[in-house]
């Protein structure tokens, strides 16, 4: 197998982009702090090599000729990339993490990450994020294991610490048509047994499925909210919900809030650890502190 060898540079098309941008030689001659002439002999050369005219002079300017603008436009991404490629490297030599790995616990309301995303990702140079998902003993395996590098979560394991940084609440919801919407609120719980409930599925590797279940006789699991939230409105069982999920359907009556009594709703804490301490990167440090600086008072 033959290995391919390129006829130009990244240089020469470098100086081609400068040439078209400055509006001609002297111009980019002097932006780049090079010679006129070995600029027209660079893009010359280049023309030579891939065998094809880039530029073309009308009176004193060169303009691009329509193949020019093609290559042009393509060398753009070249030069982007090299970039790149050389910031990554500086920032992989100074420690700065190639990724960062973010474990949300599904309660979390993912609304309010994007002020910190947004943000991020001016200062995240290259690195890669990861958001996963995790419920109950899933969030603590994150932390435990240290597989994440940012974890927000409701339950703190045993030798680890966290910083509070909002509240979650959970809603027990219904169909409207559901026959635990006809009944006089708030209803005994051991009137939920008889029916369907729908849970979300722990993401742990020994899965702990009891919290929130109300006992019923049948219980269907699933993956996620999204899930959860399209057979509830189909009719199908009860379930706990966050009112980020919820709210608008419950403002729209297209379904009913179920309290129980003793209990109208769950909630709690949520807290962001740093499941490596002081062995945190300085890229999951950032994302870190941005979700402190944006986190709602």
């Amino acid at each position: 197998m033959s290995v391919y060898r390129p006829k130009s540079t990244i240089e020469q098309w470098r100086i081609l982009q400068a040439v078209v941008d400055y509006g001609g030689y002297a111009h980019a001659a002097e932006a780049l702090n090079k010679s006129q002439s070995s600029l027209n002999h660079a893009v010359a050369k280049l023309q030579q090599v891939v065998g094809v005219q880039l530029l073309e002079v009308k009176g004193r300017k060169a303009h691009l000729t329509t193949a020019g603008e093609v290559l042009l436009r393509r060398s753009r991404q070249l030069t982007n990339l090299t970039e790149e490629i050389e910031q990554l490297a500086d920032n992989l030599e100074q420690g700065w993490e190639p990724e960062v790995k973010l474990a949300l616990e599904m309660v979390f309301d993912r609304s309010q990450l994007i002020p910190v995303l947004n943000e991020f990702q001016q200062l995240s140079r290259g690195s890669r994020l990861l958001i996963n998902d995790t419920v109950l003993t899933g969030t603590v395996e994150q932390i435990q294991e240290q597989t994440a590098d940012v974890v927000i979560t409701h339950h703190l394991p045993r030798g680890f610490i966290g910083e509070p940084i909002s509240q979650y609440s959970m809603d027990l919801v219904c169909h409207p048509d559901h026959p635990l919407a006809d009944l006089p609120q708030p209803i005994d719980q051991n009137e939920l047994s008889q029916h369907l409930q729908i849970v979300i599925q722990d993401t742990g590797s020994n899965p702990v499925e009891d919290e929130g279940w109300l006992k019923a006789e049948q219980r269907w699991t699933v993956s996620h909210f999204d899930e959860a939230l399209r057979l509830i409105r189909s009719g199908l069982g009860f379930c706990w919900l966050p009112p980020y999920v919820v709210q608008e359907d419950l403002d729209s009556g297209r379904l009913s809030r179920i309290e129980i009594e003793g209990s109208s709703s769950r909630k709690g804490s949520l807290y962001m650890v740093l499941p490596k301490a002081e062995q945190t990167g300085p890229c999951a440090k950032t994302l870190a502190e941005l979700i402190l600086k944006h986190q709602p008072r």
